[in-house]
């Protein structure tokens, strides 16, 4: 199994942060840490951090996790991701994502309507742009070249790639079993591996479909890394980000994070915990959610616990497991990194 591990988020481009982000990407590439992934929400952008990282590394993978597919056009994506590509030479791994309403209608101004077509003809197109073909292409959301108009179809002047892997960020079912036809891997969220059929059932018939297995497709899935013998203080800090993502990761009505911890065993819980929360009763809403929830969804306890705790998910078919190590300073976090690199080392 190997590890991977994230930089960014929502409240990213804090001012003057981003070199200790640079500093631990450096140190976990000398860990052994396969990949680091960025984050694309309402901060900094998925791509230029990475851009950066590629200049400061030479091993670690580079992947943007996500890309918004509301944030670009196609073959906006495909230039970059093909730019990307050669300016880390060939470390780069395009992950994309549909991103929440929240965020592609308040923020992009595009309808999130329809994510999953959306993403089917995205992927469609970056694979034609990849072969370095001409791009001609007739979707329900996506012409090219534009009907009517004075345009013609091209071809991108960059040479062809199609070793870009594409990794997607999905979570309902029919959007998993997409992954499963035309993905390299996929970026799990709201995973279990005590239910990880909640998600990998989808994923496993829509790589059958296609005449794939699991085995082809990368599982990447995981949660916050942190040590300690009182697994109550552990999970305790951890519950108001897990509320926000049940009450807050979309819309009263699509939510796609906390449907996913309805079929992971938490129904009654995930639908208390956001109607809570659309109510503004917030402490309320990170009191309701369970220990059980937070302890399933992460990597805690001592150093025995852990241990097994990496073992379920190796044996649920997770290959990469995604790691945001805890700790008050990089020096601790790096710490927590280590110790779950040597447990890894040590799975059988």
């Amino acid at each position: 199994m190997k590890v991977s591990i994230g930089v960014g988020g929502a409240a990213s481009g804090q001012k003057r942060n981003f070199e200790s982000s640079v500093t631990f990407v450096q140190e976990a590439e000398k860990l052994g840490v396969d990949m680091v992934w960025t984050a694309e929400a309402w901060g900094q952008d998925a791509v230029s951090p990475l851009a950066f990282l590629a200049a400061k590394t030479e091993r670690i993978r580079l992947g943007t996790g996500i890309m918004q597919i509301s944030a670009r056009t196609p073959s906006m994506t495909a230039m970059t991701a093909l730019t990307m590509a050669e300016i880390t030479n060939d470390r780069f791994v395009l992950g994309l994502g549909a991103s929440g309403p929240q965020v592609v209608e308040g923020l992009q101004g595009r309808p999130f309507k329809a994510p999953l077509t959306r993403m089917k003809e995205t992927v469609d197109i970056l694979k034609m742009a990849f072969a370095g073909e001409k791009i001609r292409y007739d979707g329900k959301y996506h012409q090219l070249p534009l009907p009517g108009g004075e345009g013609k179809a091209l071809r991108l002047s960059q040479p062809a790639n199609t070793n870009i892997p594409i990794y997607l960020a999905t979570l309902g079912p029919n959007s998993l079993v997409y992954t499963g036809v035309a993905a390299d891997g996929w970026l799990g969220t709201s995973f279990t591996p005590d239910h990880a059929d909640a998600h990998l059932e989808y994923l496993r018939e829509g790589a059958k479909s296609a005449g794939r297995s699991l085995n082809d497709i990368d599982i990447q899935a995981g949660g916050i890394a942190a040590f300690g013998d009182d697994m109550d203080s552990l999970i305790a800090p951890l519950k108001p980000a897990v509320a926000f993502t049940l009450g807050a990761m979309g819309s009263a009505k699509t939510n796609f994070y906390n449907d996913a911890f309805k079929r992971s065993g938490f129904e009654e819980a995930a639908i208390a915990v956001q109607d809570l929360w659309v109510a503004h009763r917030r402490e309320e809403a990170i009191a309701a959610v369970p220990d059980e929830m937070v302890r399933q969804a992460n990597i805690l306890g001592d150093e025995a616990t852990v241990k097994a705790r990496l073992q379920t998910y190796k044996a649920a078919g997770v290959n990469t497991l995604r790691v945001q190590p805890s700790g008050e300073s990089m020096e601790e976090k790096l710490a927590t990194l280590g110790r779950i690199m040597d447990m890894v080392n040590t799975l059988t």
